[in-house]
């Protein structure tokens, strides 16, 4: 596959490490990595990190640099679809806002027949906050909404037996967990092989 052949890029959030393949450098210009893409991103977090906002911001002026080489090529570009609140990609795919770890930060549910799946994007950050959700990292906007973000995404897991995929743990794969007392456990890991 080229860059080319690509059609949907799906920011769950505009932090740097969520956004930096959007462009590449060619030449002294950031042009976007996927021409023919469209950029998904969420409403809440492409004004809230507009570098005239960032002093407001838990990271202040540090994300700016990022707005500037890969957000803005892709805007310019005529690339980009903002959303708010949930967004249809297609019959199986549907992107959630998950507010807290930022306004805007989003999860994404797959749904194909029996078979469900969430991509937790950064509502998890470490194996710990399976077991105690109400643990935040330290890269929270506002670690109230973290929590209930990442409470309602665990129920949904378990009620619904969905696997969880996160992007921030060690490994591939996923894990299914279910409901234990008033929290949750995982109970399987799914490994994926990477070739």
């Amino acid at each position: 596959m080229r860059p080319e052949d690509v059609d949907i890029v799906v920011n769950t959030h505009l932090h740097d490490d969520h956004v930096g393949w959007n462009t590449r450098l060619e030449g002294r210009d950031w042009v976007p990595t996927f021409p023919n893409a469209t950029y998904l991103m969420p409403q809440r977090d492409f004004e809230y990190w507009r570098p005239e906002n960032l002093h407001n911001t838990v990271f202040g002026r540090g994300n700016q640099n990022v707005y500037e080489d890969s957000i803005d090529p892709v805007v310019e570009a005529g690339l980009v679809e903002t959303w708010d609140e949930s967004y249809t990609i297609d019959s199986h795919l549907r992107l959630e806002l998950a507010p807290g770890h930022t306004p805007g930060a989003s999860i994404i549910h797959l749904e194909s027949g029996a078979d469900r799946a969430i991509f937790a994007g950064d509502l998890l950050h470490g194996a710990i906050q399976v077991h105690e959700p109400h643990i935040n990292s330290c890269f929270e906007e506002d670690e109230e909404g973290a929590r209930a973000s990442r409470a309602r995404m665990f129920a949904h897991a378990a009620d619904n037996n969905a696997l969880v995929l996160p992007a921030h743990l060690p490994g591939h794969g996923a894990f299914a967990m279910r409901r234990r007392g008033s929290g949750f456990e995982l109970t399987d890991w799914a490994p994926f092989a990477c070739t």
